[in-house]
């Protein structure tokens, strides 16, 4: 599948990122975005998919988290987009239950080329760490739509926002690691041919 790695960087009059990101590394993750929840829950992220990641934001969190997290999403997202290039070789489809403590979160994606979002949140109290849970309804938006797949994310049950978006970003990490490992054939798992819209 050769080289898998690359670096990003975005600057607006919003945030502030850079990133390097490697898929073939060993889960050594630095993350830096002045928002210590969210630095918990993408390290999760990243350390559970295998990935090495270090990335560092620099947004206006002075007004809320939501231009960092959708940016750091559009960030991520075009950064494992250029590593998987063609997707040539890879397993495509991934899926994973993460359990943390009470909390249970159901996760399936698809590195089809073709981004959607699937967000069912509603058991997710509205408020998590000080922030509107929908800061990541706009994170997995991103993400997906910018790394180009589908992405399904589907509370079951659980009562603290904490663990229910641990569970999340957990699973999220699993169903990724899964996805972009070493397929069944050396090119697009695909009858189409091509993973590319």
């Amino acid at each position: 599948m050769g080289n898998r790695a690359t670096t990003y960087s975005r600057h607006t009059k919003e945030t502030k990122i850079e990133l390097t990101l490697d898929l073939d590394g060993s889960g050594q993750v630095s993350v830096k975005t002045g928002m210590g929840f969210a630095d918990h829950m993408l390290t999760l992220l990243a350390y559970w998919a295998g990935f090495d990641l270090r990335l560092v934001c620099d947004g206006d969190i002075e007004v809320d988290s939501h231009h960092s997290l959708e940016d750091i999403g559009l960030s991520l997202g075009h950064a494992l987009a250029q590593c998987l290039a063609d997707k040539a070789g890879i397993r495509r489809v991934g899926w994973a239950r993460a359990p943390m403590d009470e909390a249970l979160c159901d996760v399936a994606l698809d590195m089809s080329g073709r981004p959607y979002l699937v967000y069912d949140d509603a058991i997710v109290p509205s408020i998590i760490a000080g922030e509107e849970k929908d800061v990541w309804r706009e994170f997995f938006k991103s993400l997906a739509f910018n790394a180009r797949f589908n992405l399904h994310i589907r509370y079951l049950y659980g009562q603290n926002g904490h663990h229910l978006l641990e569970s999340a970003c957990k699973g999220v990490g699993l169903a990724l690691r899964e996805s972009v490992g070493a397929g069944p054939v050396s090119g697009a798992f695909s009858t189409k041919g091509s993973l590319h819209l």
